[in-house]
């Protein structure tokens, strides 16, 4: 029989202990700290007597029947557990409460708590190890600071298993004057919205509070966090995708250029090409693939590694120069190369030795396909621009500064270009030869100014001397005239030569001597003492190294007597008398 107010396993009642409800001392006591009907708790800290507490009454397990009272509980706590919630948000919870997904055990009675957790192996203690003394000792656990709360009404003890936490094993060498070190995941933040997915079985989060403010604080950053590493993870896999893809072709591509090189024929047309021709500009110093790249751009090979296969095969196919060729597209790299070769391909510029400046305006006129007088006019006006040699003398008498500098050879000048490239290349070209040569200390030793009076004297042997190897003598009477003692023409040239220039024209016939001497003009040697203002033609290297290079002798005058002879004389009377031999056999043929 059970005392009144007393239970096995309960303490002793204090009068001002208050009532729960109007039941008298047979209902349990409010919690510690807790007014009647779910009025506002108060805090404790946490007793670590209280799951040893809830060992000692799970053992009793006399309680009172509380049928008549489960209704009326259950809903002063549910207002109790609002309030709290609206007031404090989430209620401390305790680490040694009962963990999510145990079950409240009820034995007909008052359950004042669950049983602790037994670690494996332990000893099972009694339930009352933790209480020295018993029931004689005088402390009162109720009135002192480390009191552990008594238990709860049934109403209010009957929480949804979602809100408990998972139990803690019992520390069997617990020191009650250490602090004690949370491990619960709650506490220290691992079990957060960020670490765990939410569950398909979780319930409603009206139905669960401390649930549904978790959900409040994070749900939402959790699910848009993880569609974030979704879409980085699917970035990630479509960039990983693409790289490979991308690798594995380029090692494709390489291998099959590797195999090509090495083991297959390269690309190549066949036949002599097509109809369609095309003009192709080959500069100077241009061999093998360079000569290779220009055809393949301009479409008349296919590629260049067949070119150079050619060219390797062909004895004479390195003997290609620079030029410009007309050539057929699409055509075989060996009929390329065998009609480079001839010279009917090339269709560059020539520019014969001895050529005045006039003429080689007029060809650059008709290779361009411009107005006559169209490139004269750019080389008057432009000469200073086309790179002549700081010796080229500006002395306003010379007739044209760029005569003597349009280098005697063949030029690229192909259609669409201007004339002031062609004139540019030539000078250029001038200016290469005569830079080979030392040309102010030649013209020092044979007593002439500048360089610019050598270059006119080998235009002079280059329009005078009708065969190279006259040269030398040619150049050794114009030197001898223009010496200083010279008494047969007292120190001038009198050459045709210049007097046609003069006329623009090319002829033997100029004229009697008397009337050619009346001709006011700087570049008339029958009248001025020394050399004319400038050259009169364009010399090639043969005229310019006989000027450089004459050959010793008393001459002053010379006549052709036929095809390969010219007569060299030291007197006007000698010459006379050569020259009318010379007549007299002409006409006796």
């Amino acid at each position: 029989m059970t005392e009144y107010g007393r239970g096995p396993g309960s303490e002793p009642w204090h009068p001002e202990d208050p009532l729960y409800g109007d039941q008298g001392w047979e209902g349990r006591q409010a919690a510690h700290g807790q007014g009647q009907y779910g009025d506002q708790q108060q805090s404790y800290p946490q007793d670590p007597y209280a799951q040893q507490h809830q060992n000692h009454q799970q053992y009793q397990g006399h309680q009172q029947p509380y049928d008549q009272h489960q209704q009326y509980g259950q809903q002063q706590n549910h207002q109790h557990q609002q309030q709290n919630h609206q007031q404090y948000g989430t209620p401390e919870q305790d680490p040694y409460a009962q963990q999510p997904g145990a079950q409240p055990q009820y034995n007909g009675g008052w359950d004042t708590g669950q049983q602790a957790a037994m670690p494996y192996g332990a000893e099972p203690q009694g339930p009352y190890a933790q209480h020295p003394g018993g029931y004689d000792t005088g402390q009162d656990y109720y009135g002192t600071p480390e009191a552990y709360p008594p238990p709860q009404p049934p109403g209010r003890r009957d929480t949804a298993p979602e809100q408990q936490q998972p139990q803690q094993q019992a520390s069997t060498d617990w020191d009650p004057d250490q602090p004690q070190e949370e491990t619960h995941p709650f506490f220290t933040g691992a079990d957060g919205p960020g670490d765990r997915e939410p569950r398909d079985d979780d319930d409603d989060p009206d139905d669960d509070g401390s649930r549904s403010a978790r959900r409040d604080r994070g749900g939402n950053e959790r699910r848009g966090g993880k569609s974030k590493k979704k879409s980085r993870s699917g970035c990630a896999c479509l960039v990983v995708s693409v790289v490979l893809v991308g690798g594995l072709g380029g090692v494709g591509y390489v291998g099959y250029t590797f195999w090509q090189k090495q083991f297959g024929a390269p690309a190549d047309y066949a036949g002599s090409g097509t109809s369609e021709q095309v003009e192709v500009e080959i500069p100077e110093g241009a061999f093998g693939y360079d000569i290779a790249n220009i055809l393949r751009k301009q479409g008349v090979i296919k590629s260049s590694d067949a070119f150079v296969a050619a060219q390797n095969d062909n004895p004479k196919g390195k003997l290609i120069q620079a030029g410009v060729y007309l050539l057929n597209k699409e055509m075989s790299a060996a009929s390329a190369v065998t009609l480079m070769l001839d010279p009917k391909s090339q269709n560059a510029l020539v520019i014969p030795e001895g050529t005045r400046n006039t003429t080689v305006y007029k060809m650059v006129d008709k290779r361009l396909k411009l107005k006559e007088g169209t490139t004269a006019d750019v080389a008057k006006t432009k000469a200073e621009s086309l790179g002549l040699p700081d010796w080229a003398d500006d002395n306003p008498d010379v007739k044209d500064p760029l005569e003597g500098f349009l280098y005697p050879a063949a030029y690229p000048v192909a259609k669409g270009s201007k004339p002031e490239d062609a004139l540019k290349r030539m000078v250029a070209r001038a200016n290469k030869e005569y830079g080979k040569l030392d040309l102010e200390a030649s013209a020092k030793k044979l007593g002439l100014k500048t360089p610019w009076e050598l270059v006119t004297v080998a235009s002079l042997v280059q329009v005078e001397g009708k065969y190279k190897h006259d040269f030398d003598k040619v150049a050794r009477v114009v030197y001898n005239r223009l010496k200083p003692g010279n008494m047969e023409t007292v120190g001038r040239l009198e050459f045709d030569s210049t007097v046609n220039y003069i006329k623009g024209q090319s002829t033997l016939d100029v004229g009697a001597v008397d009337d050619l001497r009346k001709i006011d003009d700087p570049y008339n040697t029958y009248k001025i003492i020394g050399l004319p203002s400038g050259p009169i033609s364009n010399p090639g290297a043969d005229a310019l190294h006989s000027a450089m290079n004459p050959t010793p002798g008393p001459w002053y005058y010379f006549v052709s007597i036929n095809e390969d002879k010219t007569v060299f004389a030291e007197t006007n009377e000698e010459h006379e008398k050569n020259r009318r031999e010379y007549e007299d056999g002409k006409a006796g043929q």
